[in-house]
């Protein structure tokens, strides 16, 4: 399994970007914080995102998945 680097804009339509792919965390992990770094002083909305996976198909269907919100305490 790898580490999956994306670029993700969601202008009306969800866009996925690969960006790098790593097999360690630790290199990833860097690499996603020095690219969110970049993201946020350029004034760019696109979120960056790292990702375990098998294969990159697999990256990119856990990303389009629709999560549910984690229920709020006293939520009963």
């Amino acid at each position: 399994m790898a580490y999956f680097i994306y670029r993700i804009k969601a202008q009306p339509i969800k866009l996925l970007e690969k960006l790098e792919q790593h097999e360690t965390y630790r290199a990833a992990s860097e690499r996603v914080k020095l690219l969110r770094e970049a993201e946020v002083a350029a004034g760019s909305k696109a979120l960056v995102k790292m990702i375990h996976a098998d294969n990159e198909l697999h990256a990119e269907d856990l990303l389009n998945q629709v999560r549910e919100p984690a229920p709020e305490l006293g939520d009963d």
